[in-house]
């Protein structure tokens, strides 16, 4: 059972912080600092929800402390049965009310809003597994497209039977990052492929990363020493084809602050017929391939931390299983199996997703000793 008092010590001290950012956000020289203003208005909406758990949390321990005192002091068993129903529902609710505000409590992961760079990579399995790639990439369009977010592959390299060895693609919406980041790692599938001719079972593996993708002002880039290259983009036939420069070649060389080690960075980009466009985008996947490698220490220290972790951003670990004789998928980081892997397939996958987060939340409250 949770000291009451102390969760709501700790509320307290919310509720200065939500009158002072109440007034930041309306200062003219904070809303001018446009960084500082999104930040702040954040903080204020998360602030309110705090705020508003805490009045819903003290009405609760206020009812259950009212009724507890009819039921002592009353005599009249109509007025004794409402307080006996008011006190087993408010012991219902302030478990459950308790349970919120500790996850709200919890310092959410900054990179959780943003946008995401996701790429699949066929793994061990050739044709087999670049076709599962492919499969794996219509799987995240249809879940994505039921979110409502917005896909645009940047490169992609084509299987000899169909499907992906690698494809590449940034996810644009509404807190992509925080639920997408579930899905890194290695993809195991388990069935018989198009090009088996006996029928055998046969298994392969693709693998996902998925990136947060960075901000402008995020990492820093000397422009000035990218170099560029143009190339006509290979396509399906059209008038364009082979006739415009518009495929982009970005090579920068990067020191990473963490070795002090220079690297020479290469992005292609050939996803639209728009010279600039490309190169935008370019510029992108090198902000979050050096965002990537900067944070990938404080992922590993993460890691270190929270072995069991569901999302430790660890690209080798295995973490499903796609068996098609059986209709099964299974995720082995939470021991979770269900047999509707068609609708799986189809992008039906938000239960999984979902259970994943619980199972990390429930890590995070617990890391956060609340």
């Amino acid at each position: 059972m949770t000291d009451h008092h102390s969760l709501l010590q700790k509320l307290e001290g919310l509720t200065g912080r939500f009158d002072e950012v109440s007034t930041l956000i309306t200062d003219p020289e904070v809303i001018a600092d446009q960084k500082r203003f999104v930040r702040l208005t954040k903080e204020y909406k998360s602030l309110e929800d705090l705020i508003t758990a805490k009045k819903e949390y003290e009405n609760l321990l206020g009812n259950l402390d009212e009724s507890k005192r009819i039921l002592m002091s009353e005599s009249d068993p109509d007025l004794k049965e409402m307080a006996r129903e008011e006190m087993t529902e408010c012991e219902e609710k302030i478990p459950r009310c308790e349970e919120k505000i500790k996850l709200m409590l919890v310092p959410a992961d900054p990179e959780d809003a943003k946008n995401a760079i996701v790429e699949i990579r066929g793994g061990t399995g050739g044709d087999e597994a670049a076709l599962f790639a492919g499969d794996l990439f219509r799987m995240y369009s249809k879940y994505c497209e039921t979110k409502g977010w917005t896909i645009a592959v940047s490169s992609c390299n084509e299987g000899t039977s169909g499907g992906f060895k690698e494809i590449i693609f940034t996810v644009t919406g509404d807190g992509v990052y925080g639920v997408l980041k579930y899905e890194s790692g290695v993809h195991r599938v388990q069935r018989v492929p198009q090009t088996e001719t006996q029928g055998r079972v046969h298994t392969s593996a693709a693998t996902v990363a998925v990136l947060p993708e960075a901000d402008e002002f995020d990492v820093e880039i000397n422009e000035g020493e990218i170099r560029w290259d143009t190339f006509r983009s290979s396509g399906a036939g059209g008038q364009n084809v082979n006739k415009v420069e518009s495929g982009v070649r970005l090579n920068y060389n990067w020191k990473n602050p963490l070795t002090d080690i220079v690297e020479e960075i290469h992005i292609e980009c050939t996803e639209t017929r728009d010279q600039p466009k490309n190169k935008e985008r370019a510029l992108a996947r090198l902000r979050s391939f050096i965002y990537d490698k900067e944070h990938q220490k404080y992922i590993d220290d993460i890691a270190s931390r929270r072995k069991t972790m569901v999302s430790t951003g660890d690209r080798s670990a295995k973490i499903r299983t796609y068996n098609f004789p059986q209709g099964r998928i299974t995720d082995h980081r939470i021991n979770y199996t269900i047999y509707n892997l068609a609708a799986f397939m189809n992008g039906d996958i938000q239960d999984c997703i979902d259970r994943l987060i619980v199972a990390e939340n429930a890590e995070r409250i617990k890391d956060s000793e609340l």
